[in-house]
């Protein structure tokens, strides 16, 4: 199928070729009734982004992400994803993403304080915090529309979350345990990012729950919480192979996991726990298909950057701020079907 361009648009809308670029690039110039032609005909063509029948802004929007970085490499991948997607899109006039330096609550209120006046729309990675809560308020109340991703943040106006079902992907994590047991008694290393993201309670929720009910002959571990950091992970694996003669199975249920690679190639040759982990990464390709590690969870980092664009566009454009639930269905992925994106 031949790829429309601006010529078609122009075409279509009646208008020339410098006029169609000038309204879809947001530059001067053009009257409202020609702005509104440019883009019908851009949408007819399918120029344009679309998302079922979610609205689409008429001028090109300015959009900012705030996504806490530090050294977490599928944050990292989807910090591009966003990048990369938001720029083949004439409806995107601008699209920054400032890294924060971890999930403090006061990085992000500090870091919004700078945010340009011009900006329609902001995307969110953030505790769910007091803090973080009265800065997402005050954002929709000033009428820019607000996005949470990969963890949401519960009690406020955001428009959308855009990410998996964590509780899901918790309980998916537990049943995959649970089978793969098979009925062998033991106990389960369990090893949390921080409560404090919503995204990480749901998961932990989600797997203790399902194992209690259906897996009873495993006994979970008193929670390690790490805040993501490697070196906090690799004393703690080390002391959980050490004094637990029964452990069949670890969870990591966030990032900071290569302190647990790391004990776990230096003890191989031994037998070694069950280990799930969520996100696929270059680090997480490499331990399943070394065979360090058993299955990933993923988000899918392009879908989340390519979606939490999309329904920010959405937002913008919706009389009504909030926009209903769609969530990214988790991919589960063992060595043998290791996707290439």
């Amino acid at each position: 199928m031949k790829k429309t361009t601006i010529s078609d648009v122009a075409r279509r809308a009646g208008l020339s070729t410098a006029t169609v670029d000038r309204a879809l690039n947001d530059r001067g110039g053009v009257s409202a009734a020609n702005r509104q032609r440019v883009f019908r005909a851009a949408k007819e063509l399918g120029y344009l982004p679309t998302e079922g029948m979610l609205p689409l802004p008429t001028r090109p929007a300015h959009l900012e992400f705030f996504i806490p970085f530090a050294h977490n490499s599928f944050m990292q991948d989807v910090a591009r994803k966003i990048t990369s997607f938001a720029s083949s899109l004439p409806l995107v006039a601008s699209c920054n993403v400032t890294a924060l330096d971890g999930i403090d609550p006061d990085a992000l209120v500090a870091a919004l304080e700078g945010l340009p006046l011009r900006t329609n729309g902001v995307g969110v990675i953030a505790v769910d915090h007091p803090k973080t809560r009265h800065a997402i308020r005050r954002l929709c109340e000033s009428g820019v529309r607000v996005v949470t991703l990969v963890t949401d943040v519960l009690s406020t106006p955001r428009s959308a979350f855009v990410g998996v079902d964590n509780l899901v992907a918790g309980r998916t994590a537990a049943l995959i345990m649970g089978l793969t047991s098979r009925e062998k008694k033991g106990s389960i290393g369990l090893f949390l990012g921080s409560r404090t993201l919503h995204g990480h309670q749901q998961r932990e929720y989600g797997f203790r729950t399902l194992l209690e009910e259906q897996f009873k002959h495993l006994t979970i571990l008193p929670a390690i919480e790490t805040r993501d950091e490697n070196k906090l992970f690799q004393p703690a694996m080390e002391r959980m192979l050490r004094d637990t003669d029964d452990l069949v199975g670890v969870y990591c249920v966030g990032a900071g996991r290569a302190g647990i690679a790391e004990v776990l190639q230096a003890a191989k040759g031994n037998k070694r726990p069950f280990v799930i982990m969520h996100d696929l990464t270059d680090a997480t390709r490499a331990w399943l298909a070394e065979d360090l590690i058993d299955v990933v969870i993923d988000q899918n980092a392009r879908l989340i950057g390519e979606q939490v664009v999309i329904r920010l566009l959405g937002s913008i454009a919706a009389s009504t701020p909030t926009l209903s639930l769609k969530n990214i269905e988790p991919r589960i992925i063992f060595r043998e079907n290791i996707p290439l994106v």
